[in-house]
């Protein structure tokens, strides 16, 4: 599955940077977050509940930043195991650059899983892709004590 978006957020880009790399933000921000936390300068480890319906198998992952550029870009690499579920695992480009008022935060992401994961989750995430990543941003921002709107083409 392929992913992308383009947010507006109402913070100078040193501000959303830093919020990117703040552990507690990002538990706020993911749903279902039980731990995350830095286990070396560019690893984060986490555990995730997630609401599969009759199920909420929790995953636990690592996550990896590569390709650094500080306040301005990375790459986020991550591996979960969901058990017998199976494993997933994606990718995502992230890139911060000022705009009037605030930060553009642009993403491009690709994941994949395995077995019953894969199964499960085209059929609850499918056509709502869009909103979870929305919520996450929304979510993301609050955590930071901001704002975040969906951006489209025409507004840059």
């Amino acid at each position: 599955m392929d992913f992308g978006g383009r947010y507006f957020l109402r913070a100078e880009r040193l501000a959303v940077w830093a919020a990117l790399n703040d552990a507690a933000v990002l538990k706020a921000a993911i749903p279902g977050c039980k731990k995350i936390e830095w286990v070396a300068e560019d690893q984060l480890e986490l555990e995730i509940a997630v609401n599969l319906g009759v199920m909420k198998p929790v995953f636990a992952g690592d996550l990896f930043l590569s390709a650094i550029t500080p306040a301005e870009r990375y790459t986020l690499s991550g591996k979960g195991r969901g058990g017998l579920l199976g494993l997933a695992e994606g990718s995502a480009d992230i890139v911060l650059r000022d705009i009037a008022g605030g930060t553009e935060l642009s993403f491009s992401a690709t994941g994949g899983a395995s077995g019953q994961i894969m199964k499960m989750g085209k059929a609850l995430i499918g056509n709502s892709a869009q909103k979870v990543i929305d919520g996450f941003f929304d979510r993301f921002a609050r955590a930071m004590g901001t704002t975040a709107q969906p951006l489209d083409e025409a507004e840059t």
